[in-house]
C-alpha cells in the first residue's frame, strides 16, 4: 500500500527537474498523475511535448498511470485545461503541485516589461490558473492538498532576479491566503523552498551553485509526497525548506520591535530615535554576498 493509493495528482512543470522527480515520486506512492509541462527551455522558449511524454512513459513502464498535458499554465485556459484533464480522464483531483517556472534574469534597472511579465505569468499567475479551478473542486469535495513552490530568491531576495523574486514571494502570499480560505473545507496549502540541482540553479555563479548542485531534485519528492498524503492532513500554511537531508520550517513574519510615543511622530523624531528603538532586521544575503552596508560615507569635496 502506498501513501497515495487511489489519489489523483496534477504536477505543473512535471517534465524536468524538481517537477519530474515529484511526478515520479507521487506515482511511486500510488497516485495517478497528470504530468503538465509546456516543455520550454529555461527562458520559456521552444515549447515541446517531449518532457511530459517521457515522464509519463517512465511512470507507465513502472506500472503506474499517468497522462501528459502540454498546456501552458501562464493562461487561464491552460490552467483550467490541466485540472479538467484530471477530472475527466482520471476521475478526480486530490493533489496539486505547482513546479512550473522560467527565468529571465536582469538587474532591476535593465529589466524589460516583457522579461518581467513572462516570469510573473509562469510562476505566480501559473499557480493561480491551476489553483483557481482546483480549489473550486476541492471545496465541494472538502478534501485536498496543494503544494506550491517558492524560493530563497523570494524569501531573501536575489539581486539579478527581481521578476523571479517578486513572483516567488507572491506565491507565499497566495499560499497563505489559500490556506486561510480553504481551512474550513479541510483543504490545506503549503509552500516548499527547495535547494536542488536543476536547469535553473546550473545558471547560478559558481560560488552560489555549489550547494545547490550537491542536492539532487529527488530529495524534494518525499517531502511533497508526505504533504500530499492524508498523514499531513493537519499541516497547512507552512513554508518548508528542503535541502538534501535537511527539512526546515520557516517562521511567519511577526513584529520584531515597536516604538511608541505620546504624540504623533514627526520625521525628525523618527530620525532621532529609529536606530535606538527600531533598528533593522538585517538582510542576511548582504553578508552572504559580501556587500557592505551601510555604504561607506562619501568624502566631501571642498
Amino acid at each position: 500500500m502506498g501513501l497515495l493509493d487511489g489519489k489523483v495528482a496534477v504536477v505543473t512543470g512535471g517534465g524536468t527537474g524538481i517537477g519530474r522527480a515529484v511526478s515520479l515520486g507521487l506515482a511511486a506512492a500510488g497516485a495517478r498523475v497528470v504530468v503538465n509541462d509546456y516543455g520550454v527551455s529555461v527562458d520559456g522558449s521552444q515549447p515541446s511535448s517531449e518532457p511530459a511524454n517521457q515522464v509519463v512513459s517512465e511512470i507507465i513502464s513502472k506500472g503506474g498511470k499517468a497522462l501528459a498535458s502540454p498546456e501552458s499554465v501562464a493562461t487561464m485556459a491552460g490552467g483550467r485545461g490541466v485540472v479538467e484533464m484530471a477530472l475527466r480522464e482520471l476521475g478526480g483531483l486530490d493533489i496539486v503541485v505547482c513546479c512550473a517556472g522560467i527565468l529571465r534574469e536582469r538587474m532591476i534597472f535593465n529589466m524589460t516589461e516583457e522579461e518581467w511579465d513572462a516570469v510573473v505569468a509562469v510562476h505566480l499567475k501559473g499557480h493561480f490558473t491551476v489553483m483557481r479551478p482546483a480549489t473550486a473542486h476541492m471545496r465541494e469535495k472538502k478534501a485536498g492538498s496543494i503544494v506550491t513552490f517558492t524560493s530563497t530568491a523570494g524569501l531573501e531576495g536575489s539581486p539579478g532576479q527581481p521578476n523571479y523574486s517578486a513572483a516567488k514571494e507572491g506565491i507565499v502570499g497566495l499560499m497563505r491566503s489559500t490556506a486561510l480560505a480553504m481551512a474550513k473545507y479541510g483543504v490545506r496549502c503549503n509552500a516548499i523552498s527547495p535547494t536542488a540541482d536543476t536547469r535553473m540553479t546550473q545558471r547560478l555563479p559558481s560560488e552560489r551553485r555549489g550547494m545547490a548542485t550537491a542536492t539532487p531534485p529527488e530529495a524534494i519528492a518525499p517531502v511533497v509526497t508526505f504533504l500530499a498524503s492524508d498523514r499531513a492532513a493537519h499541516i497547512t500554511g507552512q513554508v518548508i525548506g528542503v535541502r538534501g537531508t535537511e527539512v526546515t520550517i520557516f517562521s511567519h513574519p511577526a513584529p520584531l520591535r515597536t516604538a511608541t510615543r505620546t504624540e504623533e511622530w514627526t520625521a525628525e523624531a523618527l530620525a532621532e530615535s529609529w536606530d535606538r528603538t527600531l533598528g533593522q532586521d538585517r538582510l542576511r544575503r548582504l553578508d552572504a554576498m559580501g556587500i557592505p552596508w551601510p555604504p561607506a560615507a562619501k568624502e566631501s569635496r571642498a
